[in-house]
């Protein structure tokens, strides 16, 4: 359901710029990621959880376009694919979705031990070591479980806007969790239309559904996840920040239970104007992302910014840290 509201969102954006064509939503199909119900997202090990039934659809040309939330898309696409748009962040932060007895509160004020549901490693990582006297538990399809529990964990303010519309009418109280609190998940908060790379026609019709602030930024978290080859499976997280045509990159990464941890910031200029760049190398992509309208020397900043910061916490050990993160994983 929250994928059909997804993909009705682009495709309203795309009649509005285009109301001579005919956009239809013609195939809804279910994902790896949507059959999978009783084992958590970390631990099932496929890159690709939730978009490798419509890139096959797509490949076989019953459709023209998927959309995807960004951050279930890996950061190196098959070939033959590419991010053609990125649309306008949502606000990216991660939310707490209360019991109703425990309305008004906040993860700071529940009682000592009550249990915090998520399917997210990288969300369970930093809350245990913010939160040390709460208790966290997997969870995959968390709507129907927080009924027995203290508290559960969302996913992202997008989705807590389809929360508010009904699906947690049951449940009293949202607390939106601050990166001192939650670092996010990269590309978290904006959706992507993945589309054939060779489709020029395509191609160009969805690129004027790129937000430029939006590709920097998840650019640079992509190539930052990508360098450090982290996924669900390890507890990787980000914050980023375009101001004043600097662009501003936190990235950290932790244990399983949040005790070792490395986070840095660094940042790079990409106030870059537009040039004519139509030739050999109109096309390139950066962490899957093709974006013509968007300068190319931003990206390319953009897509350092993630390298270097990524190449930093190397140095100072992550990689140590997330071998065992996924040692552990997989072990449990």
């Amino acid at each position: 359901q929250l994928a059909r509201i997804q993909t009705d969102s682009v495709v309203s954006m795309l009649r509005e710029l285009y109301p001579d064509l005919h956009f239809e939503i013609a195939v809804a199909m279910s994902t790896t990621g949507d059959k999978i119900l009783d084992t958590a997202l970390s631990k099932i090990g496929e890159k690709s959880l939730f978009t490798k039934e419509l890139e096959n659809a797509l490949e076989r040309n019953e459709v023209d376009l998927v959309v995807h939330s960004l951050k279930d898309l890996p950061t190196s696409l098959p070939p033959g694919f590419t991010i053609g748009a990125v649309c306008k962040r949502e606000n990216p932060l991660d939310a707490v979705v209360f019991h109703p007895k425990n309305s008004g509160k906040t993860l700071s004020l529940l009682p000592e031990k009550s249990v915090i549901g998520t399917s997210s490693l990288r969300r369970a990582a930093q809350l245990k070591k913010k939160f040390p006297q709460l208790e966290f538990r997997d969870i995959v399809s968390f709507p129907g479980k927080c009924g027995s529990w203290g508290g559960c964990k969302g996913e992202n303010t997008t989705s807590c806007k389809v929360c508010i519309q009904g699906w947690f009418s049951d449940f009293a109280f949202l607390q939106l969790l601050s990166p001192e609190d939650c670092l996010y998940a990269v590309g978290q908060g904006a959706l992507a239309v993945e589309v054939r790379a060779k489709d020029q026609e395509i191609l160009n019709m969805v690129s004027a559904l790129h937000d430029a602030d939006t590709v920097l930024c998840c650019i640079a978290e992509r190539a930052f996840m990508k360098r450090l080859e982290g996924g669900c499976s390890v507890p990787v997280a980000v914050n980023t920040l375009l101001k004043d045509g600097q662009l501003y990159l936190t990235g950290a990464v932790y244990s399983l239970d949040g005790s070792d941890s490395l986070k840095e910031t660094m940042q790079t200029s990409v106030n870059y104007p537009q040039q004519n760049e139509d030739g050999p190398n109109d096309d390139v992509q950066h962490v899957g992302v093709t974006a013509k309208n968007v300068p190319s020397k931003a990206q390319e900043a953009a897509e350092n910014l993630g390298i270097e910061l990524a190449n930093l916490l190397l140095s100072k050990g992550a990689k140590h840290i997330l071998s065992v993160a996924r040692q552990l994983n997989d072990a449990r």
